[in-house]
């Protein structure tokens, strides 16, 4: 598919996306394909990131929704958003197509996503989990403003729906930033 240079439109995602979702979050975090970008899981974990019954979960969730970024027809980015207690919100999933990496897409999913949580749940506050073990990621989420809480957090080990871990070591740390 030829990369644009016309700005992505950014929409919440429908039942119809899940297909090509589902495709976008595996390419950017798993397997061969995803080593293209810098972003990837796949030293850490193998096995699936997702799978389209999650998507489908979280797209029926009132209190959750996935941005995706599109480039004409084709879905390039996606990023997930989740209403929390208390003003807070959950930032996740965020994917970009690997050969897409280093655009600026991101950045724009990132915004969106802040801009989204502000919006659909009146959130004050973002958080977010990132596997510890991925300090560039860790780097890149700072300097869109997130900082780490201190607070750390189990990885599913006997969940394979999030893959399947290739080091007994991987932990997640909490990042999270007032907004709005």
């Amino acid at each position: 598919m030829p990369i644009t240079k016309t700005p992505p439109t950014i929409r919440p995602a429908t039942h119809a996306d899940i297909p090509a979702l589902h495709t976008l979050v595996e390419s950017a975090y798993r397997g061969d394909s995803a080593r293209q970008g810098w972003t990837h899981e796949a030293d850490l974990l193998d096995g699936q990131r997702t799978d389209p019954a999650s998507l489908t979960e979280i797209i029926d969730d009132p209190d959750q929704r996935i941005l995706v970024a599109l480039d004409g027809p084709d879905i390039i980015g996606c990023v997930q958003i989740a209403g929390k207690e208390s003003g807070k919100s959950y930032l996740g999933l965020l994917s970009v197509d690997p050969r897409r990496q280093a655009t600026g897409l991101g950045k724009q999913l990132i915004a969106a996503a802040e801009h989204a949580a502000a919006t659909y749940f009146g959130a004050h506050l973002i958080e977010m989990t990132v596997i510890k073990q991925r300090s560039e990621l860790i780097a890149y989420y700072n300097r869109r403003g997130y900082s780490e809480t201190g607070e750390e957090r189990p990885f599913p080990f006997d969940d394979e729906r999030f893959g399947l871990p290739r080091t007994p070591e991987l932990v997640f740390v909490v990042l999270a930033k007032s907004i709005g």
